[in-house]
C-alpha cells in the first residue's frame, strides 16, 4: 500500500509541475501584457519606457527564464499583486476558495447521496415503469439548461414565497452559520438538479453492468439475501467507475460554475477566473488556474486512494 501511495504522489506533483509551466505558458500568450496596457491608458509613454518598463519586470526574457523565476517566488508564497483588486493576488483568491468549497462540497454530497440509491433502485428494477420513470427524468434534468433552472428557483422561491435569498451569499455583514447555509440552498439546489441525472445514470449503468457479473450469480446460489447481494457486493463494484466521475465532478465545479455564480451573484472561483481572464489580471488568473489544477489532481488521486479501498487488487498495480 505505501507503494502505491508513493507512486500516485510521484505522479500528482509530476503532473502539476507541467500543468504549472503550461498555464503560465498559456497566460503568456493572452493578447497585452500589463506594460502594453500602460502604454495604451497613457499616450505620453514613449518607447524607450516600454522597453525600459519590460526590462525591469522581465517581461524580455525567454519564456523558460521568466517561468523559472515566477516558479522560484512562487515556492516562497510570492504570487504577485492583482491588478484589478489592487492587493495581492493570493489574499483575493483565499475568500473564493472557501465559497467555492462550501459549494462545491455541499452539491457533491447532495448529489451523490441522492444518485446512490435512486440508481441502486433504478437498477435492480431495470425494465419497470419505476427504471422508465427515473430515465426520463434523468434525462429531462440533463436537457435543462443552468440558467433557466436557476431563474426558475429564483422565481419561486425567492420572489414568489420569499423563502429563501435570490442573493449567493451574505453581503456588507459577518454571517452566520444559518444565514450562510440560507444563501446556499439556492446555489446549491440548482448545481444539484443540473448534476443529479447525470450522477443516477452513471450509477445505474454500473450497477446493471454489476448485476450481470458472475460473482453475483454466485452470490445468489449460495443463498445469501438479495438485499446483501445488492448493496454489499453489486454496489462496492459499481462505486468504482462512479468515483471517477466524482473526481471529474470536483474540478468542474471548482472552475466551471460560472452561470450559477453568476446568476446569483456567488464570489466563487469561476467568476473570479472569468474576471481575471477578460480583465487582464495576470498574476490572479495564473494563480487562480494553478489552483485549480492542484485540486483536480488532489482530487484523482483521493479517488485512486478510493480505488484502492475497495478493490484491493488495484494496490498490486
Amino acid at each position: 500500500m505505501s507503494r502505491f501511495l508513493v507512486h500516485r504522489f510521484l505522479q500528482a506533483a509530476a503532473l502539476v509541475a507541467i500543468m504549472s509551466f503550461a498555464c503560465y505558458a498559456l497566460i503568456g500568450l493572452m493578447p497585452g501584457d500589463p506594460i502594453d496596457l500602460l502604454l495604451s491608458s497613457d499616450p505620453r509613454l514613449t518607447p524607450e519606457d516600454v522597453a525600459r518598463l519590460k526590462a525591469l519586470h522581465g517581461l524580455d526574457r525567454p519564456l523558460v527564464e521568466r517561468y523559472l523565476a515566477w516558479l522560484e517566488k512562487a515556492v516562497h508564497g510570492e504570487f504577485g499583486y492583482s491588478r484589478l483588486y489592487a492587493q495581492p493576488a493570493a489574499g483575493v483568491l483565499w475568500p473564493r476558495l472557501v465559497n467555492t468549497a462550501a459549494l462545491m462540497g455541499t452539491t457533491l454530497v447532495l448529489a451523490a447521496g441522492l444518485a446512490l440509491p435512486i440508481g441502486v433502485a433504478a437498477a435492480a428494477r431495470a425494465g419497470t415503469r419505476f427504471d422508465r420513470i427515473v430515465n426520463a427524468l434523468c434525462f429531462a434534468g440533463i436537457s435543462v439548461p443552468t440558467f433557466w433552472l436557476a431563474l426558475i428557483l429564483i422565481l419561486v422561491f425567492a420572489v414568489s414565497l420569499g423563502w429563501l435569498p435570490a442573493a449567493g451569499i451574505p453581503m456588507a455583514r459577518d454571517p452566520g452559520v444559518v444565514d450562510r447555509l440560507r444563501h446556499l440552498v439556492l446555489p446549491v439546489a440548482t448545481l444539484a438538479l443540473a448534476t443529479l441525472g447525470g450522477h443516477v445514470r452513471y450509477v445505474r449503468a454500473a450497477m446493471v453492468e454489476a448485476l450481470h457479473q458472475d460473482f453475483i450469480r454466485t452470490a445468489h446460489a449460495k443463498g445469501l439475501a438479495p438485499r446483501r447481494v445488492l448493496w454489499r457486493h453489486a454496489l462496492r463494484n459499481a462505486l468504482l467507475p462512479y468515483v471517477t466521475v466524482l473526481a471529474l465532478d470536483c474540478g468542474t465545479l471548482v472552475s466551471g460554475a460560472l452561470v450559477t455564480e453568476t446568476m446569483f451573484g456567488y464570489p466563487g472561483m469561476g467568476k473570479l477566473i472569468f474576471d481575471a481572464v477578460m480583465g487582464n489580471d495576470y498574476n490572479l488568473a495564473l494563480l487562480a488556474l494553478l489552483l485549480v489544477t492542484a485540486l483536480t489532481v488532489a482530487c484523482n488521486l483521493a479517488a485512486d486512494l478510493v480505488y484502492a479501498a475497495l478493490d484491493p487488487r488495484i494496490r498490486q498495480r
